[in-house]
């Protein structure tokens, strides 16, 4: 069953096992092939769920569709996964080689560095690769207590080389995957004006980190300002908590106000896996998702679990399940 199918086949019947879901933000790897500084090196790395050493070990789409339950994920969208820096080319054969093998991923978004001297180069480079729709750079950023309004840092948001590197992306007609903590995303706000053209996806849904009233309250404010921009869409994903197993109670504010501020149009979910793995399982992810969506119409929920990255990432058709022939 193909998506057209399997979108009309849902809105006929309505039930949840036959919403198909596009998933807009997940990560393949295999850290004996390839380099992964952060899945190979020792120590690892502090990270904001804490000990991550379960999943530095490979994870392909059969391991996905395993432990993805009866979900009907008809697609996938790769998210870069801090391979070596300057190794982005790599990356997106490897990622290629997948899809040929596999059917999956449908699109990929490639590591690039917009401060770089040469970033003219590598979105050149990258641009000749069918599947990228558009590159993500983790902005250098502050810790929340040590933060500086005119802080200036090289590689920042507000970094004069970034912004030129962001410029250079409509030439592509590339995305940027902007993945910040929320307390700088008012410093995109000058970019979405000078450069009303280029689409920006906000990952994880800019990070709220804990659940404490200060934290919620300051993550809103937040997410007003950049929602006001059309041209920016938020992934709810990577919604996990350091320490804590998924709990749908966490998130169920947190979702319905995403949602209200950026509307059904603009949001995607997203499994963040294997990463979000760390604090739940994937058939239980989805089935949150689908319950804590449940007052949603059914245009609305087609919209945040497929028709929104099937737009976004210029999917079309494609085949609906990953092959077997690794």
């Amino acid at each position: 069953m193909n998506i057209t199918e399997q979108r009309r086949h849902f809105l006929q019947s309505g039930k949840d096992e036959d919403l198909p879901i596009v998933d807009a933000h997940l990560h393949f790897w295999d850290p004996r092939s390839n380099y992964h500084p952060w899945l190979c090196d020792e120590p690892m790395i502090p990270f904001r769920y804490g000990d991550y050493s379960r999943i530095r070990v490979p994870f392909f789409p059969q391991d996905y569709q395993r432990q993805c339950g009866q979900h009907s994920v008809l697609g996938c969208v790769y998210m870069e996964a801090e391979w070596q820096p300057g190794d982005a080319v790599d990356e997106a054969r490897w990622i290629h080689g997948l899809h040929d093998r596999t059917g999956w991923p449908n699109a990929m978004i490639a590591q690039a560095w917009l401060d770089a001297k040469d970033i003219d180069a590598q979105l050149e480079t990258l641009a000749g690769w069918s599947l990228v729709r558009g590159v993500r750079h983790k902005p250098a950023a502050m810790p929340r207590a040590e933060y500086q309004a005119n802080h200036g840092l090289p590689g920042s948001l507000t970094c004069p080389h970034f912004e030129r590197g962001f410029a250079l992306l409509a030439r592509h007609g590339f995305i940027f995957e902007l993945q910040a903590l929320w307390w700088h995303l008012h410093e995109l706000i000058p970019l979405l004006e000078r450069h009303p053209d280029i689409p920006v996806v906000i990952n994880h849904a800019g990070v709220p980190g804990d659940r404490q009233h200060e934290t919620l309250t300051g993550w809103k404010s937040a997410l007003e300002h950049v929602a006001a921009y059309d041209q920016v869409m938020l992934k709810l994903s990577g919604l996990g908590i350091h320490g804590e197993p998924w709990r749908s109670d966490d998130n169920r504010w947190l979702i319905r106000t995403a949602l209200d501020l950026f509307g059904p149009d603009r949001c995607m979910f997203a499994s963040n896996f294997p990463v979000d793995g760390l604090v739940t399982d994937l058939d239980s992810l989805w089935s949150d998702f689908k319950q804590l969506s449940s007052y949603l119409s059914t245009r609305e929920r087609l919209a945040v679990f497929c028709d929104n990255a099937v737009r976004c990432y210029g999917l079309g058709q494609f085949n609906t399940s990953p092959r077997t022939n690794l």
